[in-house]
């Protein structure tokens, strides 16, 4: 790997640490990348644990996915293609798998709306607590062509989103770095976190 690559690689070592520190990527759940300067893709290999990620453990991709090596990326690399091609100011793409995420997919049939939290000025564009946040929520589907086809269409209908959720499964988001998807990973933590917290309290009175 060139400079760039080995930091970019340094970078998402540590964020697959810190999510799986955090209870996000268990197992060999989830996935993440970054865009390198001239298009091409730093990948997770697939079936690698993320909490314990090497350089080894990640590939370069063309800009479409395919691996430039003999190994094999995630099973959900169109996903990142998808968000990359849709957002050309992003340069990172994680995909937790944290229990909040997962839970909420399952109960919030097509869509969750975050609305009036002040941490959702964390996204980009969001300048006051007083609006509405669309996180539209996906089946989940072995065919990760047929999903990111509906992931686009979803914001072809509904406009840019900064994340979004697939049932059983977990969320995708993403940011201009590394750190930026991080923060944004954080700040949908904490709002799954108050929604499902809120359910629980409806429920009781």
């Amino acid at each position: 790997m060139d400079p760039i690559a080995t930091q970019l690689a340094d970078q998402l070592i540590a964020a697959g640490r810190e999510l799986y520190r955090q209870g996000m990527v268990p197992a060999t759940s989830g996935n993440f990348s970054a865009r390198l300067p001239d298009g091409k893709l730093l990948l997770t290999v697939s079936g690698r644990h993320k909490g314990r990620l090497t350089h080894d453990d990640l590939l370069i991709a063309d800009a479409h996915g395919r691996s430039l090596d003999d190994r094999r990326p995630s099973a959900e690399t169109q996903l990142h293609v998808q968000a990359y091609r849709r957002f050309p100011a992003i340069n990172a793409v994680l995909h937790p798998h944290s229990v909040n995420a997962t839970l909420l997919s399952k109960l919030r049939g097509t869509a969750l709306t975050l609305q009036d939290y002040e941490l959702l000025k964390a996204f980009p564009g969001v300048v006051t607590h007083a609006c509405r946040v669309r996180v539209p929520i996906f089946a989940n589907d072995q065919d990760i062509e047929r999903l990111a086809a509906l992931v686009d269409q979803e914001m072809d209908t509904h406009g840019p989103v900064p994340g979004y959720l697939i049932e059983g499964h977990g969320f995708y988001t993403w940011g201009e770095s590394v750190e930026d998807a991080l923060r944004h990973v954080e700040a949908f933590e904490f709002l799954f976190d108050c929604e499902l917290r809120m359910m629980t309290l409806k429920e009781t009175t």
